[in-house]
């Protein structure tokens, strides 16, 4: 593992920023997800492929109630009445 050399401080709520040329070597914007892992006493953060919350499909994915749901299962569960 490399060091960056950064320090960012934590604040009240628990947030930290990342910094602006990270996220641009990383390609990492606004709305994206990140993963969290745990390696050790080592946090891992590791930019995520969104993907539906009921079948895993990362392909044409909309937001429903603040998760992810691809057309095909809103499309499935329109059709279960």
């Amino acid at each position: 593992m490399r060091s960056t050399g950064i320090f960012r401080r934590i604040d009240a709520l628990g947030r930290f920023v990342l910094p602006k040329e990270l996220r641009k070597s990383l390609d990492i914007n606004q709305n994206d997800y990140l993963q969290i892992f745990l390696e050790g006493d080592t946090i891992i953060l590791k930019k995520s492929q969104a993907s539906c919350s009921l079948c895993g499909s990362p392909d044409d994915l909309k937001d429903y109630l603040d998760k992810k749901v691809c057309l095909k299962c809103i499309r499935e569960l329109s059709n279960q009445k």
